[in-house]
């Protein structure tokens, strides 16, 4: 037996007293979130660095979204692990804690992806970069930035791009249009999928070079390896990280074929330029002491050059073994011996282990937990926008670690699990233990209130005593 269910209309109520609707109020993380940019005045000081790309007031019209919103948002999205501004837009929209660390009301509307998007574009490369070193500048501020020895390393992005979107460079043609021509010539004629994929596996000469191919939607990303090994569209974020506090002072994103060696010192000099403003400093010869990188880093004239600027390099020479010194000039034998001296010394292979503790974990918390391992976004600069944004997160995360023990909400939930759990076990076994006496003790006192014959005998029976 069952009832149909019937669809009725109910007329709803046209109103509800305010009192009754939840509050939209942060959780604890983000309260104390909120507390450190309030203490760090990021709201005037963003609004000011974003003020030349709206329009003035009196011009009229509607009001855009605050930027610090916008920024708050990517913060979410870091804190989160979500990749997408569309599902940053919505995860806003559902959630009441975040609505409260944003500062909308239940009945107000959060910015929609598309809002997010448009702010992105309107706010050029340079706003994103001095909001990281407004972040910078406040990490050197609580001690956490010390510029004295920096390591360098790069890692794997997968681009919002696929290889079936490959066409040729010179003649715009398809991937598969131009697999599907090689096997007409071959003698093949088929337009099957299968066979056409089985084809192009097994033909000889196949090489898939940037130089001749492009993806149509993503023309910046290059073909390459991903961390598991696949080929795929990519691009290679490089973070340039304090050794001894873990602070990123430079994050940027390449384009995938790009190779280490390639322009080292100007990049370490963009990296020295940060710390220094971060330090507040101008002297030039205020420069890090040192700079470690693994061997795929290692060029023989950029390593000359970071000597130059009075920075010694701790970079493994890779050709060391086939390397004809005889073939060399006196100075750039000079160079590879002070290098080699660098790496075999204590301190060098000391800031050889610091480099993969550091380096290591910014990219485990930018890309894997931060969400940034897919990108979702395409072309080099709004990646990169994106991307400082994510390495600037990083370092509020290690102020707010040093300021009140947790990093992100991942780190306070497993906090309070670590205080609440034994309190619980403490007190679930407290009270087993109280039920037990009870239940012994019971039938006494019942007997005595009931009864005053004699007291009947109480047996309490014992668990017995395991032995391991």
């Amino acid at each position: 037996m069952f009832k149909p269910r019937k669809r009725a209309q109910v007329q709803k109520e046209f109103w509800v007293v305010a009192e009754r609707l939840p509050k939209a109020s942060p959780s604890r993380f983000y309260e104390l979130l909120n507390r450190t940019l309030e203490e760090m005045d990021f709201a005037r000081q963003v609004r000011e660095l974003c003020a030349p790309a709206y329009a003035d007031v009196a011009r009229g019209g509607r009001p855009g979204i605050d930027p610090v919103v916008y920024f708050k948002m990517l913060m979410i999205g870091f804190f989160e692990g979500i990749e997408s501004e569309r599902q940053i837009a919505a995860r806003c929209e559902d959630s009441l804690s975040l609505r409260g660390f944003l500062g909308y009301a239940l009945d107000e509307a959060t910015p929609d992806h598309s809002s997010m998007s448009i702010i992105r574009q309107r706010l050029g490369s340079d706003c994103f970069a001095r909001v990281f070193a407004l972040v910078l500048a406040t990490l050197q501020r609580h001690g956490l930035l010390k510029g004295r020895h920096l390591g360098i390393d790069s890692s794997v992005i997968e681009a919002n791009a696929s290889l079936r979107s490959l066409s040729e460079r010179n003649t715009e043609e398809g991937y598969w249009d131009y697999v599907q021509r090689l096997a007409r010539e071959a003698g093949l004629e088929t337009s099957d999928g299968a066979e056409l994929r089985s084809f192009d596996r097994k033909r000889a000469g196949k090489k898939m070079s940037n130089e001749q191919w492009k993806n149509r939607h993503d023309p910046e990303a290059k073909i390459g390896k991903t961390k598991a090994g696949a080929t795929a569209m990519v691009y290679l974020p490089e973070h340039t990280v304090d050794l001894q506090t873990g602070a990123i002072v430079q994050a940027q994103v390449l384009a995938g074929d790009h190779r280490d060696s390639e322009d080292l010192s100007g990049r370490v000099i963009e990296a020295v330029v940060n710390v220094q403003e971060a330090l507040g400093t101008t002297d030039p010869e205020a420069v890090p002491e040192t700079l470690t990188a693994d061997k795929g880093y290692f060029s023989l004239e950029e390593v000359g050059r970071l000597q130059e600027l009075s920075v010694k390099p701790v970079i493994s020479d890779p050709h060391q073994a086939q390397r004809r010194f005889d073939k060399l000039s006196s100075a750039q034998r000079q160079t590879l011996a002070r290098v080699q001296r660098s790496v075999s010394s204590k301190y060098g292979k000391k800031l050889l282990r610091k480099r993969g503790q550091h380096i290591e974990r910014s990219f485990a918390h930018v890309l894997d937990a931060g969400g940034m391992r897919r990108a979702t976004l395409r072309g080099l600069e709004n990646l990169n926008k994106r991307h400082q944004i994510a390495a600037a997160c990083y370092n509020l995360s290690q102020l707010l670690r040093r300021l009140y023990g947790v990093g992100t909400p991942k780190q306070w939930r497993a906090y309070l699990r670590l205080l609440l759990v034994p309190q619980v076990h403490l007190i679930t076994n407290g009270w087993q233990s109280l039920v037990r006496r009870i239940r012994n003790v019971l039938p006494l006192l019942l007997c005595n209130f009931l009864t005053a014959g004699p007291r009947p005998q109480i047996v309490v029976l014992q668990q017995p005593v395991r032995r391991v």
